[in-house]
C-alpha cells in the first residue's frame, strides 16, 4: 500500500545529488520549486541556525483548487513516522534509567501481548528488536487492515495489534530489517505500562516542555484534527474521488506517527537528539546505527554531511533535514492532492540539499 511503502523511507535518506557550493537559493524560492512537484498542493519550511530562524516559505495552496490562500510557512502539521524517533527516545531514556532493558522479552514487559495472543513469539522478541525493526512483528498499516477514510473509530493499540496477529510473520526474530508500525505500537504500550502514563502525557514530560515544544502534540482520540490555520490533503478513495484527509484517525497514529508539530519545534527536537542532549552516545546508536539487513541507502546529499528523517500517510509528506553537527535545520511538510509516493520525498531532500549541503562543512 502507498502510505506503507512511503514509511519505509524514514529509515532511508534521500538520492539527491549534492547541490554546488555556489547555488544559495532562499526558502521561499525552494517552496516554490517544490509546490511546482507533481502531487504536492501547499507546501511549507522553515530554515534554523544554532535555534534561530534564517529562512522561511510557503507555496501552493491550503485547500484545493488554489482555495484558503497560501499555508502560514509556521504552522503545524503532521510529521508522520518521525514520531517513531520520539518514542524510541523515549524507550531508551527508560533504558538509561534502569526501568527497561534493550534484551528485555516482550512477554516479559508486556504480559498481554502473550496473554492475549497478541504477538507470535513474544518470548523471544526484544525491545531492541522493536526500536530496530528486527522483530519480525508483521505491519498492520497496510490497505484491507485498516481503513484510512474511517476518522472515527477508536482503536485500542491492542486492537491494532490483533490486525498485526492477523498476517503472516515477515522473518525470524532479530534476523534482519523489516519495517513495521507494529513495532513502535508496542513500543507505546511498553512506554505506558513502564511509567503508567500515557505516551502523550511522557512526550510532554520528556521531550515537549523541556525542548521548548510549544506548539507540538500527540493526539490519540478521533477524530481530532490539527490546531490553528494549517493546510488540507487529499488522496483518491476507491470512487477515484479526492478526499479530504485533514482528520486522520490519530488513534492508529501514536507513537507510530500520530504526533502533530511546527518547524521551529522539529528543528529544536532534531538539535537536542543530533548534538546528544536526549540521550547518551551508546544508546542513540540504537536508533541511528543502520539495521540489520537494511538497504543500503541512495547516494547521500553532500556527500553524506546531512541526515533526513521522513514521514507520511495518505494527504501529506513531511521531514526534517539536519547537518551532523546539529547546528542547521530545514523543516518542511507538503499537503497533496494525489496518490502517495517517493517522487515528493525526493523533491523534499533535494530542496534540503539545495539549502544546507552549501553551509554543511
Amino acid at each position: 500500500m502507498r502510505y506503507a511503502a512511503l514509511a519505509c523511507a524514514v529509515l532511508l535518506l534521500g538520492t539527491a545529488q549534492p547541490a554546488h557550493a555556489r547555488t544559495r537559493p532562499d526558502v521561499q524560492t525552494v517552496m516554490e520549486r517544490l509546490a511546482d512537484t507533481p502531487g504536492v498542493l501547499g507546501a511549507i519550511a522553515e530554515m534554523y541556525a544554532d535555534g534561530k530562524r534564517i529562512g522561511r516559505g510557503s507555496a501552493g495552496s491550503r485547500l484545493l483548487d488554489g482555495r484558503g490562500g497560501k499555508i502560514p510557512a509556521g504552522a503545524r502539521y503532521r510529521i508522520g513516522s518521525q514520531t517513531k524517533g520520539m518514542t524510541a527516545t523515549v524507550a531508551l531514556q527508560l533504558v538509561k534509567e534502569g526501568r527497561l532493558g534493550l534484551d528485555d522479552k516482550l512477554s516479559a514487559v508486556l504480559p498481554v501481548v502473550a496473554e492475549e495472543d497478541l504477538v507470535e513469539r513474544a518470548d523471544e522478541i526484544t525491545v531492541r528488536q522493536l526500536i530496530r525493526h528486527t522483530s519480525g512483528v508483521p505491519e498492520w498499516f497496510r490497505g484491507g487492515l485498516v481503513d484510512v477514510f474511517d476518522t472515527t473509530t477508536y482503536y485500542r493499540p491492542a486492537d491494532l495489534m490483533k490486525v498485526s496477529r492477523s498476517q503472516p510473520r515477515a522473518q525470524e526474530p532479530g534476523e534482519k530489517f523489516s519495517y513495521s508500525s507494529a513495532n513502535y505500537t508496542l513500543l507505546t504500550m511498553i512506554i505506558e505500562r513502564v511509567t503508567g502514563r500515557s505516551l502523550a502525557a511522557e512526550f510532554d514530560r520528556r521531550l515537549f516542555r523541556p525542548l521548548g515544544m510549544t506548539k507540538t502534540y500527540l493526539p490519540v482520540r478521533p477524530p481530532e484534527g490539527i490546531k490553528g490555520p494549517h493546510g488540507h490533503g487529499y488522496t483518491p478513495g476507491p470512487d477515484g474521488e479526492l478526499h479530504d484527509m485533514d482528520r486522520l484517525n490519530a488513534s492508529w497514529g501514536h507513537g507510530a506517527g500520530g504526533v502533530i508539530s511546527t518547524a521551529r519545534d522539529m528543528a529544536a527536537y532534531r538539535a537536542a537528539f543530533i548534538q546528544g542532549r536526549l540521550l547518551p552516545a551508546d544508546l542513540q546508536k540504537v536508533i541511528t546505527a543502520p539495521p540489520e539487513g537494511a538497504p543500503a541507502p541512495p547516494p547521500l546529499p553532500c556527500g553524506g554531511k546531512l541526515v533526513q528523517t521522513n514521514g507520511g500517510a495518505a494527504g501529506f509528506t513531511s521531514a526534517t533535514i539536519s547537518t551532523l553537527d546539529g547546528r542547521r535545520h530545514f523543516a518542511v511538510s507538503t499537503t497533496l492532492d494525489a496518490a502517495q509516493d517517493l517522487t515528493v520525498i525526493k523533491a523534499i531532500t533535494q530542496a534540503g540539499a539545495d539549502l544546507l549541503c552549501a553551509q554543511s562543512g
